[in-house]
């Protein structure tokens, strides 16, 4: 059982099509179309209709990501931007210049991203010394977590901290859900960690309870829990409100698979540190909103 990355990355990395079957490793998280759908709800709030520059690697991740069929364009296909790729480049980054003047060349003052931390805020550097910075970047994968605690370079975490980066929320204190093993919420789940290790919670934290949750789900629920193909079909077969909202492998997108819902984060710099402000909830209105969403300039 695995998770925290998009679902089309778990099926294609391993050479398989959408409707392939594995039979032993099961999957819970959202698609690159859900990161789509969540970004563009925040375009939309800044610049509707908008160019946006996509700053994507050379890897797997960025390959998918330009996807004719997986990808952002298709999944944002009718809601009228226009996506103007910058061209990949590899990580980590030295120079992103050629980036930045692509997205001056196409008039793009909001971009999108899935880089690391570091590359990020060079992109922003070189972008911002050669006119106007973005007015809104929206940055999967890396910018989950906070920009100090992926890197320890000041001078990353001034240059982040000035951009205002959004970014997926997939769990948080303030989400509704509770626990199918005790009950307990979200922000109990965040405060007992918080006070059993003095470290801040990260989003993994609730992911990390919900594999547990489906553990002891299938364990129960299998014909003969000490047999791992009566327990790989009990996991096949659930459907769970967790801790990190309700999981489903019944219903797909694809075998193997349940999807978890997305909302818009925004990290917001605090004396303290940057904080993870829900900004949009569109699609998810359980999901309380703890922030506004705030361009850059």
């Amino acid at each position: 059982m695995s998770t925290t990355f998009p679902w089309q990355a778990y099926v294609h990395a391993r050479g398989a099509g959408p409707a392939h079957r594995f039979r032993w490793t099961y999957h819970f998280s959202w698609g690159l179309d859900d990161i789509a759908r969540v970004f563009a709800a925040m375009w939309e709030r800044i610049a509707p209709r908008a160019t946006v520059g996509c700053l994507w690697n050379d890897d797997l991740q960025g390959r998918l990501l330009r996807h004719e069929r997986y990808g952002f364009e298709a999944a944002l296909l009718g809601r009228g931007h226009t996506l103007a790729d910058l061209g990949a480049y590899h990580e980590p980054a030295t120079d992103l210049r050629a980036q930045a003047a692509r997205l001056r060349e196409h008039g793009a003052d909001l971009v999108t991203s899935a880089s690391t931390a570091t590359d990020l805020a060079l992109f922003h550097r070189q972008v911002r010394e050669a006119g106007p910075r973005p007015r809104l970047i929206t940055c999967s994968r890396w910018l989950t977590y906070p920009h100090t605690h992926t890197t320890p370079a000041p001078d990353v975490h001034a240059e982040l901290g000035d951009a205002r980066v959004a970014t997926l929320v997939y769990w948080s204190p303030v989400h509704p859900y509770r626990s199918s093993l005790d009950g307990g919420t979200c922000a109990e789940l965040a405060r007992a960690y918080e006070e059993d290790t003095g470290a801040a919670w990260l989003q993994p934290l609730g992911l990390a309870h919900a594999l547990l949750e489906t553990a002891y789900h299938a364990l129960a629920t299998a014909a003969d829990p000490a047999d791992r193909a009566s327990v790989a079909d009990a996991v096949a077969r659930t459907r769970l409100d967790t801790i990190a909202g309700p999981l489903d492998w019944t219903a797909g997108p694809t075998p193997n698979i349940a999807l978890l819902p997305l909302v818009g984060g925004q990290w917001h710099p605090e004396p303290a540190g940057p904080r993870l402000a829900v900004v949009d909830n569109t699609g998810r209105p359980e999901v309380p909103l703890t922030g506004d969403l705030i361009p850059a300039r």
